[in-house]
């Protein structure tokens, strides 16, 4: 055995070792991007839900660009005001209040109200049934489909198929926003948390062909709008819309409403 080719070996190889460790070390410490620890701090304190209502990629995204003051400290929908004034001593703001909101669907169009054209037997996906003749089985080519997009959109579970329409659970409800990207008819929104009064439908049918497809659908009679005394509903493409601004809950326009389609 030759001990001196092995001495030389383990010496060539601790001194490869060494100048490959030297060299990564001020590699290293030249190339190194610089993380700004408020980046970091916020990133800690978001949900990590990943949900993407911030309208940025991620949370990663939504952090980045608070730190950078291309966001609001409070632009995280699913944490919310805990989450924002958090975030807020981070970035040495102060305390926004955030108004919560939550998911609402503008239809209540069940399978009793509303009536079916034909029978459908197929994939049970609502941007799918929007290539079906007719938009789907329903008679009302406006209301919910009932196939569940928004359901399977939804990373908290908050929405469900009840009697062929989604219903939002308020109280799991992030407003995230997921569903209301995902509803080919546009029938989701987000209201706020504190609101008393909505209109449960979106028809722009007119009144004949609205009483003919469902029971309790708009027919833009304009009652609720002349009963309001703030001016918060409108009736427009015959239907009644509410302005949570000026709403104050009161509920006169569901009273007058001749089709119970406002909820109060």
């Amino acid at each position: 055995m030759n001990v001196g080719a092995i001495i030389l070996a383990t010496v060539v190889v601790a001194a490869v070792g060494l100048f490959i460790g030297v060299f990564l070390g001020i590699a290293g410490n030249k190339f190194a991007v610089e993380v700004d620890e408020r980046e970091v701090a916020v990133r800690e304190a978001l949900p990590g839900n990943n949900c993407g209502g911030c309208g940025f990629p991620g949370c990663d995204g939504l952090a980045a660009a608070i730190a950078k003051g291309e966001a609001p400290v409070n632009g995280c929908p699913v944490g919310g005001e805990p989450v924002g004034k958090i975030i807020a001593g981070i970035m040495g703001q102060e305390v926004v209040e955030t108004a919560r909101k939550v998911a609402f669907v503008k239809c209540v169009g069940t399978c009793e109200k509303t009536k079916n054209n034909f029978d459908y037997t197929g994939v049970e996906d609502c941007e799918m049934l929007s290539f079906i003749p007719g938009g789907g089985p329903k008679a009302c080519s406006y209301g919910c489909l009932g196939s569940g997009s928004c359901v399977k959109a939804c990373p908290f579970d908050a929405i469900h198929i009840v009697n062929g329409v989604a219903e939002v659970d308020r109280e799991a409800c992030r407003a995230c926003g997921k569903c209301v990207a995902k509803c080919p008819r546009h029938l989701i929104e987000l209201v706020p948390y504190e609101q008393l009064v909505f209109v449960g439908c979106s028809s722009k049918a007119k009144g004949k062909a609205v009483t003919a497809a469902c029971e309790v659908g708009c027919i833009g009679c304009k009652k609720c709008e002349k009963t309001c005394e703030n001016g918060a509903v409108t009736v427009t493409d015959f239907c009644a819309h509410i302005d949570y601004e000026k709403c104050t809950g009161c509920g006169a326009c569901a009273e007058a409403c001749p089709r119970g389609i406002i909820l109060s």
